[in-house]
């Protein structure tokens, strides 16, 4: 299933998409057949797939009348982050074979791994602030893990069972403060730079996540088109090394790398992002991120 948190009314809720333009609004429906389900989508994550196996016993019992009842127009609502403020963001560079050739690096032999903070979270069509003194902007798609179980020491083959579902994420990047400071923390770090959404796909939903395409536009321009399957190190391996060094909880997003295209590899010459610019990145079995960059000083 795919999971929207959304605000309608200046109220935050959370709702089950059912097609391309229709949601079911899972509290609103929790109060008209009187059954508990959460509140809100953090909780839901927090319940891990004891949460979804409820979610979907209620689905089996809707009548056609109280599906209406429930159901919304995607656009009569705005749609959030899914993950309000996650414990962690934890983000792997160097993760993609495509990536690092582009990079004239070497393979990592380990993840690679950063944070940034909570702050840098936006959602669907939220604004990117470009600060006046960053002159090199770039984009970075990536299929973004959401934990549903907390674990330490996870097993490869145990990871399937500790992931809740996964999400579109784009961790955008100044270059020019990332290259210059020789790590990546306050380059990656800016308010804004975590665009993730616009829904949760379930773990059930996603097919392969090891072979899903991975695609970014700017502007309409075609610049990242891969797959999953060109990653170091796939998402149960990621979580298993994760798991080695940290405890990992409900709501934890891992954005799992980049495939080749970004902006400061372009050759001739490298293709910064600038205010007015329209970054799409799409995900096989998620959907697509859409995001536009505004100057810091210009909200709109």
């Amino acid at each position: 299933m795919k999971l929207v948190r959304f605000l309608k009314n200046k109220n935050e809720s959370y709702a089950l998409q059912i097609t391309k333009d229709q949601l079911l609004d899972v509290p609103a429906l929790s109060k008209t057949l009187n059954q508990f389900l959460p509140s809100s989508l953090d909780e839901l994550i927090l319940n891990g797939n004891d949460g979804i196996q409820a979610l979907e016993r209620l689905m089996k019992k809707l009548t056609e009348n109280e599906r209406k009842k429930a159901t919304l127009h995607l656009s009569s609502v705005k749609v959030l982050a899914p993950v309000a403020s996650p414990p962690k963001i934890i983000c792997l560079g160097l993760n993609y074979r495509d990536h690092a050739a582009e990079s004239n690096a070497p393979l990592p032999d380990e993840p690679i791994i950063f944070l940034k903070p909570r702050t840098t979270v936006v959602g669907p069509d939220d604004c990117i602030l470009k600060p006046a003194f960053v002159k090199e902007l770039d984009y970075e798609a990536e299929l973004a893990v959401v934990m549903g179980k907390r674990g330490k020491d996870i097993g490869v083959e145990e990871a399937r069972d500790h992931i809740f579902g996964y999400t579109c994420f784009n961790d955008v990047s100044a270059r020019d403060i990332q290259f210059k400071d020789k790590q990546w923390t306050r380059g990656k770090s800016f308010d804004t730079f975590a665009p993730m959404g616009p829904c949760i796909t379930t773990t059930d939903q996603i097919g392969d996540p090891t072979n899903l395409g991975i695609r970014t536009k700017i502007n309409g321009e075609l610049r990242q088109n891969s797959s999953t399957r060109n990653m170091v190190f796939n998402v149960y391996q990621i979580i298993h090394e994760l798991s080695r060094v940290m405890t990992l909880e409900p709501g934890d997003v891992i954005a799992t790398g980049t495939p080749a295209g970004v902006a400061f590899a372009m050759k001739p010459k490298p293709k910064f992002l600038s205010p007015g610019n329209v970054v799409e990145i799409e995900i096989e079995n998620v959907g697509k991120l859409r995001n536009r960059v505004v100057a810091s000083n210009i909200i709109t």
